[in-house]
């Protein structure tokens, strides 16, 4: 079992250690782990399906250059001790997990990981924690903001030292992070899909450009949220322009863009996502205490939680929003049973979700294990009665609470129902099974698929309108050999 206490041997390793347990969930990223020679293998190691996140941090601090001084010695030592060293760590670290041997949870290696890893198909992501330089880099410059380490990928022969400039080779791409913009990019994609999208949009165009540089994460970041794509409907770092080569992000796209009003709202938005965030932890308390009822292993990737644990944040707002409204909409009375039934989709096409508030009197329900029992079958017949009025899909999802409305225990009942080969023989079954409920007799809802947006739903068209204004005031430079103008994406 998994201690989900933040962990660390420093302070801003304790710190880095709390940044992944909101963002990847405590039971799938893990402190301090180990290698077979009992090494450590890094500071924090997130795995979830087939993505792996190897974090190293490093701090130490980088004191004010003298005038006088030649600025490129004492920032070279540096560089070389808190940057360098890492990014060789990671690569080391990476070439470790793809050997395929084993990683442990202590140093004298009684516990093994226990999240296997797909060695075949997995995507690793190298990630290093730069601390220490934040007040020099801000008394160096005037023009810097906060202190953030301006990133460069290109190719790296005869391109010179220059301070709080880190240059990193394209071919193996290593993410470096710094003080400030540490809790801004882990704060702001705080899932699983949303922080490894961005990763994946950054090597991307990494790839696709000859240079890709910026002034600080967070410049890049804030590029990345307002470049959208919109045949694919998800965002993107670069230029659709074939011709151009390089990507320059100027200081202070971060700054522009929280002051933004659909960003303001989009993040006041987001706060009643966090109610699906809550469900999945407390699912994962009650499986660490051992309390789980069921086969719910939320380690397990063909389960309920695993399933809802996949959501980027934009879906897990609609999801919540479509859940506080049957909430509000069921029945104000004890007096006698009663179910209400919602059904939204996922960001995944091919999955959607059953919710289930029902009801039944205390005085009729009989002892709790015999009416969680009969709770679990009820839901797993409404889930089964969602594949058969909805055929396109291949994973129904099944929560089933209690009514807020009428009572205060929230225990919640979880059923992963896969699709994948619905036979004619489980059709006619859940049919038969049906009969005693009639979910969805009443007809069939449409399901309306959320889109991929950073924006809350009802700002969407409201941007659209304004976007080629907006644009014209986005710091984002691209270009064709010496020559560059500026560039607003889509």
């Amino acid at each position: 079992m998994k201690d989900e206490t933040p962990q660390g041997v420093t302070d801003s390793e304790r710190f880095l250690s709390e940044l992944c347990s909101r963002t990847f969930l405590y039971i799938w990223s893990y402190a301090n782990p180990f290698k077979d020679d009992g090494h450590e293998f890094c500071d924090v190691l997130a795995v979830f399906e087939n993505h792996v996140f190897i974090f190293f941090d490093r701090e130490k601090v980088l004191s004010d250059f003298i005038e006088g001084e030649d600025p490129s010695v004492r920032w070279s030592r540096w560089k070389r001790n808190v940057v360098d060293r890492q990014v060789k760590a990671a690569r080391g670290a990476e070439r470790y997990l793809r050997s395929g041997r084993k990683i442990y949870l202590d140093a004298k290696k009684t516990r093994e990981l226990p999240i296997p890893l797909k060695l075949e198909d997995v995507t690793i992501h190298k990630i290093i924690v730069a601390h220490g330089a934040t007040e020099a880099c801000k008394n160096f410059s005037e023009s810097n903001i906060h202190g953030s380490l301006a990133i460069s990928y290109g190719e790296s022969a005869n391109i010179p030292e220059w301070p709080f400039i880190v240059h990193l080779d394209r071919s193996d791409p290593v993410h470096i992070f710094d003080t400030h913009n540490l809790p801004i990019v882990l704060g702001t994609l705080d899932t699983i899909k949303d922080f490894s999208d961005y990763l994946n949009a950054k090597i991307d165009a990494i790839s696709l450009f000859n240079l890709l540089c910026y002034c600080g994460e967070e410049d890049l970041l804030a590029h990345y949220l307002q470049n959208t794509n919109p045949q694919t409907n998800k965002h993107f770092i670069g230029s659709p322009d074939p011709t151009f080569d390089a990507i320059i992000i100027a200081e202070g796209a971060w700054q522009d863009l929280i002051a933004r009003q659909w960003y303001v709202e989009t993040q006041s938005a987001n706060k009643r996502s966090y109610l699906w965030d809550r469900i999945i932890k407390n699912a994962c308390d009650h499986w660490l205490g051992g309390t789980l009822l069921g086969d719910g292993h939320p380690l397990n990737e063909h389960g309920a939680i695993f399933e809802m644990a996949k959501e980027p944040r934009f879906m897990r707002r609609e999801a919540v929003d479509t859940m506080l409204r049957a909430i509000n909409a069921f029945p104000d009375t004890k007096g006698r049973p009663a179910r209400y039934l919602s059904l939204f989709g996922s960001y995944c096409p091919e999955k959607a979700y059953v919710f289930l508030q029902l009801w039944i009197p205390p005085a009729i329900r009989g002892d709790d294990e015999t009416y969680r029992a009969k709770r679990q079958e009820i839901l797993r017949i409404a889930c089964g009665s969602a594949k058969n009025h909805y055929p396109q899909f291949k994973k129904i999802v099944g929560i089933c609470i209690p009514p807020p409305k009428l009572e205060n225990n929230f225990g919640e009942d979880f059923i992963w129902l896969d699709c994948t080969q619905w036979t004619e023989e489980q059709c006619n079954e859940y049919d038969r099974l049906n009969r005693d409920w009639g979910f969805f007799e009443t007809g069939t809802p449409n399901v309306q698929r959320a889109v991929e947006f950073v924006l809350p739903s009802h700002e969407i068209g409201r941007r659209n309108a304004s976007q080629q204004k907006m644009r014209r005031n986005e710091p984002c430079y691209c270009g064709s050999g010496k020559k560059f103008k500026r560039c607003h994406g889509t």
